[in-house]
């Protein structure tokens, strides 16, 4: 298929057009560069420069392609940040997506795969968490998520566009030619590694006193090439709606910084710091939706396994997408 990837110079963005390319698939990579870096996108897939805020860069690019399908990568995801400056997220996210949707009635493209979030449904009423949860995000970061989907649902209502939504949990590892770079970094596992390569003096713990094994916070850790996986196979005709994307196995924020420990050979100092507000005590996937309608079986589930594959790209790639 001939596919454009908004944001495909990102971290999963990236992953996913090595992965389509992998499979013989042509692939245009369509970001503004703002967030993402050039040399993330794999030299196979043509690039173009361009803004989903404005509306003629993703409509001339559509009808100048004509791709069979969009997957859309292109957003803000920190949460705190949104917390602190809400406005750009709607303009970026949702005033993006919306200019997407409208290209794609445009240039008559019928399939979209859109990288959402678990943090639609905010604190979950049970774990783990399935489709059927009811969305009341409580981030902006969220909401603007979750207002894209709605756009998205229109769109396949009143088009005829099929839209998937993928969930994410906690997105993790690393190709050998493709890793985590954010500035700033915000997720978890990269920074307790920049521990260990010392650019950082130590990882700090906010709260442990949760209810749970070791009174630390629990997440789901996927691999990005399983996650990337699950975008390859959501193409397939007659695919629609929502899917949770995780392993449905929880490690608490100790759990991973041991593991990380182990893999580095480093001490990585902790310290403890109050808990954060809006911290869930736990955000667990259940993915049998997935596993069951998308044929999707991930296969880096070991968080031993993850963990190497980021450390191996932090060694080769100190400064990131800079070197």
């Amino acid at each position: 298929m001939k596919i454009l990837v908004a944001g495909g110079a990102g971290y999963i963005g990236s992953v996913t057009t090595q992965m389509l390319c992998d499979a013989g698939h042509d692939v245009v990579v369509f970001d503004n560069l703002e967030r993402g870096h050039q040399p993330a996108v794999d030299p196979r897939a043509k690039f173009m420069q361009g803004d989903l805020r404005y509306k003629e860069d993703i409509k001339s690019a559509l009808l100048a392609e004509r791709p069979e399908a969009v997957i859309h990568f292109a957003a803000y995801i920190e949460v705190g940040e949104s917390m602190v400056d809400p406005m750009p997220f709607f303009e970026n996210n949702v005033s993006g997506s919306l200019n997407l949707m409208t290209a794609m009635v445009a240039s008559g493209c019928k399939k979209l795969i859109f990288s959402s979030t678990c943090a639609t449904y905010g604190t979950p009423d049970r774990i783990p968490m399935d489709e059927t949860l009811p969305q009341k995000p409580e981030s902006v970061y969220g909401e603007s998520k979750l207002l894209c989907e709605k756009i998205f649902q229109w769109g396949e209502k009143i088009h005829g566009i099929e839209c998937v939504f993928l969930r994410y949990f906690n997105a993790c590892g690393a190709t050998e030619q493709y890793g985590e770079a954010h500035n700033p970094e915000s997720h978890l596992i990269p920074l307790v590694l920049q521990v260990a390569q010392g650019t950082r003096e130590k990882i700090f713990i906010f709260g442990e006193d949760y209810e749970t094994r070791d009174g630390t916070c629990v997440r789901d850790y996927i691999h990005i090439k399983d996650l990337a996986q699950a975008h390859i196979l959501a193409l397939k005709p007659g695919i629609a709606g929502a899917f949770n994307l995780g392993n449905g196995d929880g490690y608490t924020v100790k759990e991973v910084i041991d593991v990380c420990r182990k893999v580095t050979g480093h001490a990585i100092p902790a310290e403890m710091q109050p808990r954060r507000a809006g911290d869930c005590t736990a955000l667990v996937a259940d993915a049998t939706k997935a596993k069951t309608v998308l044929g999707w079986d991930p296969q880096h589930a070991d968080l031993s396994e993850i963990v190497e594959s980021a450390w191996n790209w932090h060694r080769a790639h100190p400064n990131g997408y800079e070197d």
